[in-house]
């Protein structure tokens, strides 16, 4: 009879990390339900709107989303689709399919996760026709490319991989026709912090070293040093969910840092609280008024530590750096910020909300620590 395999730390630790999965695909059902933005597709990876979520949640969940489909679209757009897209640890995410509907289709689009999660989307792929549609649309031929943890499509792959295997991971991704050659966009939000500082850095280098023009946009945790970071923390290792990678998520300098270091040639960042107070004030004054907020302060603590940084190499000249003045609204005072574009002229008229990410995270502590009252607390602990 066969030895019955132990479970590593390892195993636990990846297991809770996957786990964070359900957490964010619930949060954005529950959000895009309230009315803070339309997502047709995510009904089909979870059934139910599940219970109530703050409304800390769901304004941070709309901002979040917001910008990150802002920086992706413009990069899109300034490539004239003419690119690909790379979603690391891409969960359940509707990106796709959104894409699709705005007509606004990269070359390819790829996602990657752990092949458990990558197994069980392709099963709601497959056995939902509103997602499998789109993907045949854009499909020259009558059958797709199938197996246990791999879909490949002409428009749309999704694979099975561990992103701490730099080896295996470049050899599928070019297995299913990547192009090194392409101005490529990859994104992860929430999944370098999983790794440790060596582990993403290897990511970060090895997409550095393979195209020559590129965007990296990471969404994570910053400010981390202080008593409400180590709260967090602590909530999630009560989950058995370590953020292995949380030394590079000190301030805003170590974000950009990493990217540097790694061969990119450009990098910037902003905390949450700082795009925040960028949404458009029609936006604002819409998502505000969906819910009442009665925890602002909390609001303002789960925003200064998360953040989203943009990096950049630009050897065909999709557009450099680029520095915008617009107006930001904080707390019912408007001021004048000079913030930082990835590709000037992409995407047409750019308003105040240049790029828009959230603060909170389903798969982070941010639901355990709106439990943990009153907000000062957390500081003082």
């Amino acid at each position: 009879m066969a030895a019955r395999q132990q479970f590593t730390d390892t195993d636990t630790a990846d297991e809770a990390v996957r786990a964070t999965c359900d957490d964010a695909t619930t949060c954005k059902r529950f959000a895009s339900s309230k009315g803070y933005w339309k997502d047709p597709y995510i009904q089909y990876f979870v059934r139910s709107v599940g219970e109530r979520k703050a409304p800390e949640i769901n304004r941070g969940y709309y901002a979040r989303v917001q910008g990150v489909n802002h920086l992706l679209d413009a990069f899109i757009r300034k490539a004239e689709c003419e690119c690909q897209v790379i979603n690391l640890g891409a969960g359940l995410d509707t990106t796709f399919w959104r894409l699709k509907d705005k007509n606004l289709m990269p070359r390819k689009f790829f996602e990657v996760d752990f092949p458990t999660v990558v197994a069980r989307k392709i099963h709601n792929i497959k056995t939902k026709p509103p997602l499998s549609k789109p993907l045949i649309e854009t499909h020259s031929t009558d059958s797709l490319l199938l197996d246990a943890q791999s879909l490949d499509s002409d428009r749309y792959c999704i694979i099975g991989a561990d992103l701490r295997d730099i080896s295996s991971l470049d050899d599928k991704l070019k297995k299913f026709q990547l192009n090194p050659e392409l101005p490529t966009l990859l994104l992860s939000e929430c999944v370098l912090v999983y790794m440790t500082p060596s582990q993403s850095s290897n990511v970060v280098r090895w997409a550095a070293e393979t195209f020559h023009t590129a965007m990296f946009i990471n969404y994570e945790q910053v400010n981390m040093g202080d008593r409400f970071g180590q709260v967090m923390v602590e909530n999630l290792q009560r989950r058995q969910c370590s953020l292995a990678g949380v030394e590079a998520c000190q301030s805003l300098d170590s974000q950009k840092e990493r990217f540097l270091r790694t061969g990119w040639q450009h990098a910037d960042a902003l905390d949450m609280i700082t795009v925040y107070s960028m949404l458009p004030r029609a936006d604002m004054e819409r998502i505000e008024s969906l819910e009442f907020l009665d925890e602002r302060e909390l609001l303002q603590q789960l925003l200064q530590h998360y953040s989203i940084c943009w990096a950049t190499k630009d050897k065909l000249n999709l557009g450099n750096a680029h520095v915008l003045t617009g107006l930001c609204v904080d707390d019912d005072r408007i001021s004048t910020r000079r913030l930082a574009l990835p590709f000037k002229g992409a995407g047409g008229a750019l308003s105040p909300q240049v790029c828009h990410s959230w603060p909170f995270e389903g798969e982070t502590p941010a639901a355990d620590v709106l439990h943990t009252r009153p907000c000062q607390s957390l500081v003082k602990m």
